[in-house]
Formats: structure tokens, sequence, C-alpha cells
């Protein structure tokens, strides 16, 4: 159980990561090389994991709970009909809800990991 405790402060970062990843795939196999600007928003995620810092760690965190919130406004615009949406847009928005909430999640993880304990 030890173990498990002690690698869970990485799975935001892994969680980002991951976003990142499948984002810049999916950008790149339509668009091509204009997707590796994506790769620089890894950078901080990825300097995270290998020499953690607790100031960059809270950067990240109020960063992504800011993003995370903006996310969770239009997303509360759709199910509230503020804004027409084609049915191909609802559908995606539909799926596209795990992932706000997941990234709000995720974001108050990094927060409470900068706040709780010594990186």
């Amino acid at each position: 159980m030890n173990s498990i405790s002690k690698y869970t402060k990485f799975v935001p970062y892994l969680y980002f990561l991951s976003v990142i990843s499948y984002w810049f795939t999916d950008i790149n196999r339509h668009e091509g090389i204009s997707a590796y600007p994506i790769l620089l928003f890894a950078i901080p995620l990825i300097w995270q994991l290998i020499k953690p810092n607790r100031k960059l760690n809270f950067s990240l965190g109020i960063i992504f709970v800011c993003l995370s919130s903006y996310l969770i406004l239009a997303y509360l615009s759709d199910l509230l009909n503020i804004v027409n949406w084609t049915e191909s847009s609802k559908r995606f928005l539909f799926y596209g809800g795990l992932l706000v909430i997941g990234n709000f999640v995720m974001s108050l993880w990094i927060v409470r990991n900068s706040i709780k304990k010594v990186f």
C-alpha cells in the first residue's frame, strides 16, 4: 500500500500528458506538421515528473483550475441551451463532459499536492 500512495502524486501529470498526447495525435492526423506546437504544453508536466518544483506545481494547478472552470461554464451553457448547438456538437460536448470533470478533478489534485505536501 505504501508504494501505491508513493506514486499517486504523479496521476494528474500522467492524465494531462495522456490528454496532450491524444490531442496531438488527433490534430496530427488531420493537420500534419502544424500539430507539433501542442507538444510544448507537455514540457512543464514532464519537468514536474523529472524534477518536481513546488512553485511550478502550484502554478500549474491554478492554471488548470482556471481552464477547467472555463470549460465547466461552457459545458453548463450547453446544458442550459444558452447557445444553440448542432447535433454533432452536442454529441461531442456530451463526451467532452467526462473530460471536463476529469480536468477539474485532476487540477484540484495538483493544487492539493502543492499545498499539503512538500514536493
